[in-house]
């Protein structure tokens, strides 16, 4: 039995070949960028208007003009115009290119407008601080050929706007690969089906399928019966066909357990079986040359425990997500573990006014009680080496909740 840490540096020196593909733009919220995004033209583009008003030149208000008549009217998306007249002004529409001969932007609030037949004037009632004010000049956001967005971002909606801003129309992004999701046991129903006493449907697949989709993978879901021939022959296929396989159930040391005997019986090397932990104590983890596995435990909060803390932040990393501190939070209560294994303690998380998480521990009744999960966000984790913790104190959290 090893301990968590060297767990989680076995399962780290293992590789996913995951290649890329190009979606387009729109259909890539959520996924992981594998190409920088650089700057194909200034921000702004153009010395751009900031407010609705009017455009003059700065110098002649300073020689004491406030009036003054206007020439024209520069709309947002059209062509740049020329201001002729010395001394006039131009209207301006906020977004707009700056007229060309004016300086200074002066918006509605502080100008009357007033007209005389067909001559329009504007007289400035508050006139302007300082040269260039209400104007956008080109280059001041960003420059062009500048690096906004690295490789190994998670694509939100900000990024995405970012590339419809320079033009990308298709993103290169991390392509997901294939998974199998397994069940095992005879005591596991469909869930569409009603169980006999002695019954219980499958949860576990359903759990950790939702969980990979918020990485934008869609698992297909096999189920083994525990019986040795029937598990021997569906692994030949499953282990040919995905890149990852993550099973549940089927580890231990029981009597019906054939996991971990055929996987390594069809060519899947162990790399590791048991960590000192709970719970999950029992996970089992592997490589062939056709894929990874995960063999997790089998009750459900096993079963997720180990997903959160081992598959999901494997699987960013193999994805080419940017690394990212493990989060901690601070324990609220005192608590008290005795068994010498690392602990994954089930909170609820809240944010207090200084932004600091605080962790509440969260009582179930075991790693079989998978309704408990609901009432929390999260796993604590805290190390092997103690018995007792102390509230304020702060330890790595694995949310699976987000908050």
């Amino acid at each position: 039995m090893i301990e968590v840490a060297e767990a989680e540096g076995i399962i780290d020196g293992v590789r996913l070949e995951v290649e890329t593909e190009k979606l387009d733009v729109s259909d890539t919220a959520g996924m992981i960028l594998r190409e920088p995004i650089t700057l194909d033209r200034d921000l702004p583009p153009f010395d751009r208007v900031m407010m609705d008003g009017i455009s003059i030149q700065y110098d002649k208000w300073e020689q004491g003009q406030s009036v003054f008549p206007v020439e024209g009217l520069q709309k947002a998306g059209e062509p740049k115009q020329l201001m002729d007249g010395n001394g006039h002004c131009m209207e301006v529409m906020t977004g707009a290119i700056l007229p060309g001969n004016v300086d200074t932007v002066i918006r509605y609030e502080d100008i009357n407008i007033q007209q005389d037949g067909k001559e329009i004037s504007a007289v400035i009632q508050k006139g302007p601080k300082a040269k260039g004010q209400n104007i956008h000049p080109t280059g001041t956001n960003r420059k062009r050929g500048e690096r906004v967005i690295d490789q190994g971002t998670v694509l939100s909606p900000a990024e995405i706007g970012v590339a419809a801003t320079v033009g990308k129309t298709r993103l290169n992004v991390s392509k997901v690969p294939e998974v199998a999701v397994v069940s095992t046991g005879d005591e596991l129903v469909p869930i569409g089906q009603r169980p006999l006493p002695h019954q219980i449907r499958r949860s576990n697949a359903y759990t950790i399928s939702a969980a990979l989709r918020e990485l934008h993978m869609e698992a297909e879901l096999f189920h083994l019966n525990d019986d040795r021939i029937e598990i021997a022959e569906k692994l030949d296929k499953i282990i040919g066909q995905f890149d990852l396989m993550i099973l549940s159930g089927g580890v231990s040391r029981g009597k019906l357990d054939y996991i971990p005997e055929l996987l390594e019986q069809k060519g899947v090397e162990k790399r590791f079986h048991k960590v000192r932990q709970r719970p999950g104590k029992p996970f089992w983890f592997g490589q062939s040359e056709e894929a990874v596995v995960f063999a997790l435990p089998g009750n459900p909060v096993s079963t997720f425990s180990c997903c959160c803390r081992y598959v999901l932040p494997w699987l960013k990393k193999q994805l080419g997500m940017r690394k990212r501190n493990v989060l901690r939070a601070q324990l609220t209560a005192d608590y008290t573990f005795k068994k010498k294994l690392t602990y994954f303690l089930q909170v609820t998380i809240d944010i207090n006014n200084d932004g600091i998480m605080k962790a509440t521990p969260v009582k179930g009744k075991g790693s079989s009680d998978l309704v408990n999960l609901c009432r929390g966000d999260g796993f604590l984790e805290l190390p092997e080496d103690r018995a007792h913790f102390t509230a304020g104190e702060s330890y790595p959290l694995f949310l699976y909740r987000s908050l």
